[in-house]
């Protein structure tokens, strides 16, 4: 084996190992181009080359001989990955990690850098070194004499300070086993001579430049920020939004969410400048300055410098009374653009409206402020008044509005004077510098009218200067006149009430539960771990917390004016719930304490229900997918046949019938017993190609069914959910139309029917036509065994729910549209709304959810069918606005539809899980579970039944023959199944009379006939005794009845048998009797 020297004369171990390979090639100096060249100089990491075998493809039968010589080299190669130095840098302050830092080995001229959790892995051989960290915006650390030994790598780890903690640079030698840096620990009050380091970046940013900006500190405060975007302005500028926080990414039960909006309007720009400011303010001085860390590691802070990007590159410097640049593209003035309380909003709804609109609906926000331009004034709430004119318009929160708007003023002198811009308006003031809106013009459609009114947000509007649009060279003067005011009001999110709303069943906190305080008509409602916020001025209040199916709680409270007061509110369920209202066989407290696994799958859904729960699955998840082309039907198939093969455990490939071209439509199970029956399990199904034309979501339930593949075993979440969920993805319905389909036709209908030329999304109907429909109907839909079923199609960028034919009501609407959201919801751009399709730019989706029949209306529809037969609610993602875009698109679609798909298999663990049984235990199949006095269900074998509902309480009716009918009602939580379990009695109804009454009455009857029956037989028994004693008495007398008998004959009258004698009573025959003697 040939050895060579590398340019730092370390590379010698690799000749260490034994090795069978025919040659090693570990330094390339005549390949141009070399992969192991470009991953040396541009990656941190080391690469050789192997020659394997002198016949490049060998027949197969040699392939076990070739693994025999290159077994041993290959793992010995494998460990070589352990030697040197490994360890990690992290930040002095926080302790986290520190991304992209340089690691350098004096005297060797190749350095590496420190991955996304500051962890470094540096190869070398044995021998001393002195290393280097080093990372912008932070000081240098070298350690020296580090000793690299044979074997595992040296520990080092590097704790770098902050630029701004030292003046001088840190030369403390540290031990290499155990380098640490002591915290710094600050306190709200804690006093420090350090003064905080002002912004320097004075200038007016277009937005190239500010993208730049936002993006920089980021990347170099990724401990603290996190960028990310709304949507897209009408020019298609990203509307980006940067998140500062001790954990960014997270909503931390207990902790308030503040915001604030700069550039509304375009032309008015104090508010963007300010704002950038502000950002470069606080991440220079976190964790030096106490009061900055103190309210970023309390706080979770969202700063827009721009809401109406695309105005701002039309205005013009120097601007103080115009008006180019105010509106948006559409030329609308996004501060009269959303919906108002006393007038009717005539103009269409905005891109970037709509986009903030769902921001604010998404999080939790508790306070806010608008930054505008054109005067010196803090306006609060209301903007507007029911007769349209210049009147004072009070909130139900005026002085809460008064005390947050002053926190602001009297922090910039200016402001606080009241007289603001005495050349423009002379005869203008406003005292203390506040005032309300509508007292000074009346603005209807506002910005923060519509925070007050629809989320648990007060908002207020500041106008930070007279002049919209002054000179770059101003712009220190206004951070200079307003950092205060900024600071101050930040802090006002922690004043009132805060607390938690719980369940005293469980102690789990209560979603959507309202808090409201006498006297103020303004409630708040609590965010998902049952955490609210209620600003509120010094004073004693009776605030009290309700909640649906529980009762509600009054306490008083004393707020003081600094900082808010914890109350929290466990909650009692109601006598309307179900532990008092369930019928005689019903209960929910069903005990899985004897199974761990069930305790811990239950925290496994609530944590992944959590905010960011998916993206940590997703984080710790393999994602190596393949996503660069199209599947044709024969490449699907065999893609299909490959996962079973590598997976036979996990997955079962079925065909479900044939297409009309005799194609064949698979059905892939993924499950930990694949064709076994698990009626304990939710059962869901991906359905993709009904419309051939549409083929996006045949490649994403592809990746889908690989990612779970990859990841199982591998992910303790992807496990545990495939181990408990019974996952069922039809790929293709429609194979023959898509063979026909091209790619890159964004709006070609060829490929959308089959080959007999049916929309198969019009043939679900009884009299299905279509084999493809045929097939979905018999062997999936009719089962009655699917708890979810979700369709991907294209076209545009949604989410339909049933009905897709029209109807006047829909049953279950809550529930199917909490489906279609949560699915927007997840998907990074679907929830804006916007889908921005071509000839569609005006297009508006609130939420990104629509009912079928509001979005195209039309017969015999796939999910119509799965909820009005199947008895399984049904969703249709629209996955792209092109029905075939270019597979390049294939990568970012799939990263859009991940969570959003991963969402459904835990949103299916959800709703209600029961069980029926009889008072013996046995379970009771084919139930019927009627919802809310619409919804049926059956039971399926073994008793059980599950059905997805929507957060809440609902009604639940249990039917089965021969049994009692049970009611109950079940309260359902958004992040966790109810558990239901049914005992039926035997049905204690006769002809629909009670039991007890149809038993008295047929024994009663029952001993009537008895008696009646007895007295008519002992009549007739005397009646037969006494006949036959006249007749033997008769026969004594032979002669004389002989005589008788003839005088019978000859008509006498003195004849004892003639007529006369025919009714006597008895009397009369023992005196008969007695005459003859």
């Amino acid at each position: 084996m040939k050895i060579c020297t590398s340019r730092d004369g370390r590379f010698s171990f690799f000749g260490l190992f034994e090795s069978r390979l025919l040659r090693v090639k570990y330094f390339s100096l005549h390949v141009t181009g070399g992969m192991q060249d470009y991953n040396y100089v541009w990656a941190s990491c080391f690469e050789i080359t192997l020659e394997l075998s002198c016949c490049k493809y060998p027949p197969a039968s040699q392939l076990l001989q070739e693994w025999e010589n290159n077994r041993e080299s290959l793992i010995t190669l494998i460990e070589k990955v352990h030697i040197g130095v490994a360890g990690f840098v992290k930040d002095s302050v926080t302790g986290s990690g520190l991304e992209n830092a340089t690691i350098s080995v004096a005297g060797i001229d190749h350095n590496i850098t420190t991955g996304r959790f500051g962890d470094f892995h540096r190869l070398l051989v044995p021998g001393t070194y002195n290393i280097t960290a080093a990372l912008i915006g932070y000081m240098p650390l070298t350690i020296n004499n580090i000793i690299v030994k044979e074997g595992p790598a040296t520990k080092v780890n590097f704790t770098l300070r902050s630029t701004a903690a030292s003046a001088t640079p840190d030369t403390t030698e540290v031990v290499a086993t155990a380098s640490t840096v002591a915290l710094l620990n600050l306190s709200p009050g804690t006093q420090s001579s350090h003064q905080p380091i002002q912004p320097k970046d004075f200038r007016h940013h277009h937005f190239p430049d500010m993208e730049i900006f936002l993006r920089r500190f980021a990347n170099e405060y990724p401990n603290i920020t996190r960028l990310y975007s709304l949507g897209k302005s009408v020019e298609s500028r990203e509307l980006y939004v940067m998140e500062i926080s001790d954990n960014p990414g997270v909503h931390e039960p207990g902790e308030p969410e503040f915001k604030y909006i700069g550039n509304m309007h375009g032309n008015e720009v104090v508010g963007r400048e300010l704002l950038l400011n502000l950002i470069e303010y606080l991440c220079k001085n976190f964790g030096t300055d106490p009061e900055v860390t103190d309210l970023v590691r309390s706080t979770r802070i969202h700063l827009m410098p721009s809401m109406n990007p695309d105005g701002y590159e039309k205005a013009q410097e120097g601007d103080s009374i115009s008006v180019i640049g105010r509106n948006n593209s559409n030329n609308f003035d996004l501060n009269r653009n959303f919906p108002d309380q006393f007038v009717q909003i005539a103009d269409p709804t905005q891109p970037e409206t709509i986009a903030v609109m769902s921001w604010m609906k998404a999080y939790p926000f508790v306070l806010s402020a608008n930054l505008h331009g054109g005067s010196l004034v803090v306006n609060y709430p209301f903007d507007d008044d029911e007769q349209g004119i210049a009147t004072y318009s009070k909130s139900p929160d005026d002085a809460v509005f008064q005390q947050i708007a002053l926190s602001y003023s009297k922090e910039n002198s200016q402001m606080f004077q009241g007289r603001p811009c005495k050349n423009i308006y002379p005869n203008e003031y406003f005292p203390h510098g506040i005032t309300n809106g509508a007292n000074w013009y009346n603005v209807p459609g506002g910005m923060q009218d519509w925070n007050y009114l629809q989320t648990n947000c007060l908002e207020v509007t500041i106008e930070l200067g007279c002049v919209k649009y002054p000179f770059e060279k101003d712009l220190p003067k206004f951070w200079e006149q307003n950092r205060r005011s900024l600071i101050q009001f930040m802090k006002q999110v922690h004043q009132g009430v805060k607390g938690f709303v719980l369940d005293a069943t469980d102690g789990r906190g209560i979603f959507n539960a309202t808090i409201s305080v006498a006297e103020i008509n303004h409630p708040v409602t609590t965010y998902k771990t049952g955490d609210y916020w209620r600003l509120l001025v010094p004073g004693t209040y009776k605030i009290t917390a309700s909640a649906q199916g529980y009762n509600p709680l009054t306490k008083n409270v004393t707020v003081k004016s600094e900082g808010a007061v914890q109350v929290n509110f466990t909650l009692v369920r109601s006598s309307t719930n179900i532990e008092s209202k369930k019928g005689k066989g019903a209960s929910t407290n069903t005990d899985d304490s004897s199974d761990p696994t069930t305790k811990e799958f239950e925290t496994l859904i609530k944590d992944l229900s959590a905010e960011n729960g998916l993206e940590g699955l997703m984080l710790r998840s393999s994602s190596n997918l393949a996503l660069y082309r199209y599947h044709s039907y024969k490449d699907l198939s065999e893609f299909l046949r490959g996962l079973v093969m590598n997976y036979p455990h996990i997955t079962n490939l079925t065909n479900l019938g044939h297409s009309a071209e005799y194609r064949q439509i698979w059905s892939l199970e993924i499950s930990n017993k694949p064709n076994v029956s698990e009626p304990e399990e939710p059962k869901i199904r991906f359905v993709a190609g009904i419309h051939g034309n549409a083929p996006v979501g045949t490649e994403l339930l592809l990746a889908l069914a690989e990612f779970l593949c990859l990841n199982y075993k591998r992910n303790p979440a992807v496990t545990q959910l495939v181990d408990r969920t019974r996952i069922v993805i039809v790929p293709s319905l429609n194979p023959d139309g898509r063979e026909r389909a091209q790619e890159k036709d964004c709006t070609s209908k060829i490929g959308q029917a089959n080959a007999r030329d049916k929309d198969l999304d019009t043939d679900f109907t009884n009299n299905a036509s279509q084999p493809e429909t045929k097939a979905i109907i018999e062997n999936l839909i009719q089962k009655q065994d699917f708890s979810l079923s979700v369709a991907l199609d294209g076209g545009s960028v949604l989410v339909t729910y049933p009905y897709d034919k029209p109807v006047q009501t829909v049953e279950n609407k809550e529930t199917l549209k909490h489906l279609a959201s949560l699915y927007a919801n997840n998907h990074p751009s679907m929830h804006l709304g916007q889908p921005s399709c071509p000839n569609k730019s005006d297009e508006n989706i609130p939420g990104g959810v629509m009912r079928g029949a509001e979005w195209h209306s039309h017969l015999g529809s796939m999910k119509d069918y799965s909820v009005t037969y199947g008895h399984c609610p049904e969703i249709t993602v629209y996955t792209s606005c092109c029905y075939f875009p270019s597979a390049t698109q294939l990568p970012s679609l799939w990263a859009e539809n991940k969570k959003s798909l991963l969402s459904m298999l835990v949103e299916v663990h959800k709703g209600v899980h029961g069980f029926v049984k009889d008072k013996t235990g046995k379970p009771i199949s084919n139930a019927v579970i009627v919802l809310n006095e619409g919804i049926k269900v059956h039971t399926k074998e073994g008793g059980h039944f599950h059905v997805l509902l929507a957060p809440g309480v609902h009604n639940i009716n249990a039917i089965a023959d021969g049994y009692q009918q049970q009611h109950s009602q079940v309260f359902v939580h958004h992040d966790a199944a109810s558990s239901v379990v049914i005992v039926f009695d035997t049905d204690n109804q006769i002809f629909g009379l009670p039991r007890e009454l149809v038993v008295t009455v047929s024994g009663a009857t029952m001993s009537a006939l008895v008696l009646t029956a007895c007295i008519i037989w002992c009549i007739c028994s005397i009646k037969s005794n006494r006949h036959k004693d006249g007749f033997h008495r008769l026969r004594q007398h032979h002669d004389e009845y002989e005589d008788e008998i003839r005088l019978m004959s000859t008509g006498s009258k003195k004849s004892l048998l003639s007529h006369e004698f025919q009714d006597e009573t008895d009397t009369e025959e023992e005196t008969l009797y007695s005459s003859k003697h």
